[in-house]
């Protein structure tokens, strides 16, 4: 056999090798993308479990997503583990706290009827407002841990803004109508997204803060506005306004004014009304000078 016809011959066998070679690491590959996406799958389930895989440096990239996502796995666990026992510690503080609460209130409405010492129905008026405060202040924390933690979901669908508008407004026309305020909520024929419980709890809050902080004889607006993907709504207020260095501090749980600490309150109202909106896809601003009042508006999306 010549030199000649020996070349062709190795020609050949290098290519179909080179060829074998190609095939076989394009179907390995194919078989890690598949491990790999089957992996995704599993974990996207919730059921991912961890296998063995051999040593090749083609499945390292296996064996570290395999390890990632166990420990993700072990991750959402835990953090499942958490959110029940949030839940059991929220429920038990719901519980316990609301039957001692109630029987303070019941007791301090007994001694008001009492005939007592003028001295005497002052500090019955204050352990009364004092129960109240702190159921208020039970309710909005137990409200806030749940939507928090997830415990409690809003289903936010399309609803006209008129509804929502009055509601608000009408909770909180005794105490404008005490102070001699005028509260008034503009017509609208606009619509958006939102769970109505919630939304109005949120709406009311902001509200119930311009009620609180506008002087005797003031005015509260409440209006909406339309955009092509959010509708906003206005609550506009002739109080003392807010300045410019405290507006990003007024939506921190607890936070109080040093010049609003007069008022009755325990500075989380805003905050939740500010998880309320988050939670729908919504958001809260501000816009106020100081002696010019105050405008609060709720973002809520119009769109699916």
């Amino acid at each position: 056999m010549t030199l000649e016809s020996i070349l062709p011959a190795l020609a050949i066998l290098v290519l179909l090798a080179a060829v074998g070679f190609a095939l076989w690491t394009h179907l390995r590959t194919r078989r890690m993308l598949d491990t790999l996406d089957q992996m995704l799958d599993d974990a996207t389930r919730g059921d991912f479990q961890e296998s063995l895989y051999d040593e090749s440096r083609l499945s390292a990239l296996e064996t570290r997503m395999a390890h990632y996502l166990a420990s993700n796995a072990v991750s959402a666990r835990n953090l499942a583990e958490e959110k029940d026992a949030i839940k059991t510690l929220i429920g038990d503080i719901s519980h316990q706290t609301k039957t001692p609460i109630a029987n303070l209130l019941l007791y301090a409405q007994l001694l008001e009827e009492q005939d007592l010492p003028p001295e005497s129905r002052g500090y019955v008026s204050a352990l009364e407002g004092q129960a109240e405060k702190l159921r208020f202040l039970i309710d909005a924390l137990v409200k806030t841990s749940r939507l928090e933690t997830g415990v409690l979901a809003m289903t936010p669908k399309r609803h006209g803004l008129q509804q929502l508008l009055e509601d608000a407004a009408s909770q909180a026309a005794p105490k404008a109508e005490a102070k001699d305020i005028v509260l008034t909520a503009e017509p609208t024929d606009l619509t958006a997204k939102f769970d109505p419980k919630w939304t109005t709890e949120a709406l009311y809050n902001l509200v119930d803060n311009a009620v609180k902080y506008t002087p005797a004889g003031g005015r509260v607006t409440l209006r909406a506005v339309g955009y092509e993907l959010f509708c906003r709504i206005d609550v506009t207020d002739t109080g003392p306004g807010i300045p410019e260095a405290e507006q990003a501090k007024i939506f921190q749980r607890f936070y109080r004014s040093p010049s609003a600490s007069e008022e009755e309150g325990v500075g989380i109202g805003l905050y939740l009304a500010r998880q309320i909106a988050a939670g729908q896809g919504g958001y809260l601003k501000v816009a106020s000078r100081p002696g010019e009042g105050s405008t609060f508006s709720l973002f809520l999306p119009r769109a699916e």
